[in-house]
């Protein structure tokens, strides 16, 4: 299995804490493997009164932890309102991840799909795309959008932007490190048969795996490639 130093710099971009995770997981520790700089940002913070901030403190102390795991090299907080994305000026939003792509330099992107069912993460691929325009020499060369379990395929099939992967990255080398990073999230994790747990995360990556004939795998979508 070859590196993926050819990616280069990254910037993950999730809309909320362990979204980075079940998505880009297994990829962002080869990226950590291969000696790249991954750096991830997360979009928004749950504030009072929907989010108490003992539950903030908490799922944040579970994400460094996770991030330790994976090689993770700087998450970036932009502290943008949890499910409530729709409630700012676009512009604010395209300026806060504008910014930080501009300060970053990333040579790949990883945004949530745009069809996922969670308003947050639609408006996060489209602010993705503005920030990544190519207006100048300086721009990702690569962006690739991922799947998030519980969001992409809870929308609506035929009526809805379907997630149709055409890029996998193979993760049977650093699945179980996924599994232990979102394993690090106390307060997400749950009981099988719900999405959101060890066996389902690890059952997905053996699907898109069996797709491409690896043992496990992560699949992406290829939105832009500049070579």
């Amino acid at each position: 299995m070859e590196n993926l130093a050819h990616l280069g710099k990254t910037l993950v971009v999730a809309p909320h804490p362990d979204d980075e995770v079940l998505g880009c997981g297994g990829t962002i520790a080869r990226l950590a493997d291969a000696g790249q700089e991954v750096h991830v940002a997360v979009v928004t913070r749950g504030y009072e009164p929907a989010f108490s901030d003992e539950q903030v403190e908490r799922v944040r102390a579970e994400l460094v932890e996770a991030h330790d795991v994976l090689g993770v090299t700087k998450c970036h907080f932009l502290d943008l309102p949890a499910a409530a994305l729709d409630t700012l000026p676009g512009a604010q939003l395209n300026h806060a991840i504008g910014k930080l792509v501009g300060d970053i330099a990333p040579a790949t992107m990883f945004l949530p799909f745009v069809g996922d069912i969670h308003r947050d993460h639609q408006l996060v691929f489209t602010a993705g795309l503005v920030a990544a325009r190519p207006r100048g020499g300086d721009v990702p060369r690569r962006i690739y959008a991922y799947e998030t379990l519980s969001e992409t395929n809870w929308a609506a099939p035929g009526l809805t932007e379907t997630f149709a992967p055409n890029t996998y990255f193979d993760v049977s080398e650093t699945m179980e490190r996924k599994l232990e990073a979102f394993s690090r999230f106390d307060s997400q994790i749950k009981a099988f048969p719900d999405e959101r747990s060890l066996k389902t995360i690890a059952s997905l990556a053996a699907v898109r795996g069996s797709t491409v004939y690896l043992p496990a795998a992560e699949a992406f979508m290829l939105i832009r490639e500049i070579s």
